[in-house]
């Protein structure tokens, strides 16, 4: 006879994350004047038929989060009678800072709004347009048992290179070739306990992060080749992502 031993979840169940922060309160003042009469995260990417935010709680939602905390600012009002307005597909609470925190402080803020603080959480920046396994980054947060984990993007760089040879000649033009450096991709997932090691006001990647990179609690995921990643930060950003965007429905 043998005994019957309880069996372990799988690592994707045992590193579920089911609730998620979305910073939004930015001014946008780079993308006017598409930012003059809404938030930067209402912003539609022309030919997708839906804005930033709308994208990204489809996505939280398609990837099992139930719970999204949105910190707002600039146009709060407008960014909360959308909501109002939306089918959304997941539970949305919103705060809104009184004066601006910085996106550590407005993480923290955020984060006490979160309805399990003692469970695991994902952030995302509200500029982002991007779309992969936040399933998969979860369970790589998990087995590395990171404070934090930070996806990493390598963005193409916006100019032509010049490939040479030691002799001074040129080879080779190369357009858009992607970067040599992995960069942020202000997208995270965070352990509980994360929310206490953020200041009130200021910058998480100028204390938090390097504190933890220290002390080798900090990892980073790479997004997955071929994956989309943009941040929208200014109107060249709107018209490349169109394009990119388009290109891709058409490859599909």
């Amino acid at each position: 006879m043998t005994a019957d031993f309880p069996r372990s979840a799988p690592v994707a169940e045992r590193s579920a994350v089911t609730q998620a922060v979305i910073l939004a309160g930015g001014q946008g003042s780079r993308l006017r004047p598409y930012t003059d009469d809404r938030p930067k995260p209402l912003v539609e990417i022309p030919g997708t038929g839906t804005p930033i935010l709308g994208h990204q709680l489809a996505w939280l939602a398609s990837e099992g989060v139930t719970d999204v905390v949105i910190s707002c600012g600039h146009l709060a009002e407008v960014l909360q009678e959308w909501l109002d307005g939306a089918d959304l597909p997941l539970e949305v609470r919103t705060v809104v800072e009184s004066e601006p925190l910085g996106r550590g402080g407005g993480l923290k803020f955020a984060s006490k709004a979160l309805p399990r603080p003692d469970e695991p959480w994902y952030a995302t920046n509200g500029d982002i347009w991007t779309r992969f396994s936040l399933r998969e980054m979860a369970a790589f947060h998990h087995e590395r048992a990171a404070v934090a984990t930070l996806a990493l993007a390598r963005p193409r760089i916006p100019w032509g290179a010049v490939e040479t040879d030691r002799f001074g000649n040129v080879l080779d033009f190369i357009e858009a070739p992607p970067s040599p450096f992995l960069i942020n991709a202000g997208l995270y997932v965070f352990a509980p306990g994360f929310r206490e090691l953020l200041p009130d006001v200021g910058d998480h990647e100028r204390t938090t992060f390097p504190q933890l990179a220290r002390n080798r609690q900090l990892a980073g995921y790479q997004l997955p080749q071929g994956c989309y990643w943009r941040a929208i930060d200014t109107a060249k950003d709107l018209t490349e992502a169109a394009k990119e965007l388009a290109a891709a429905r058409t490859s599909d």
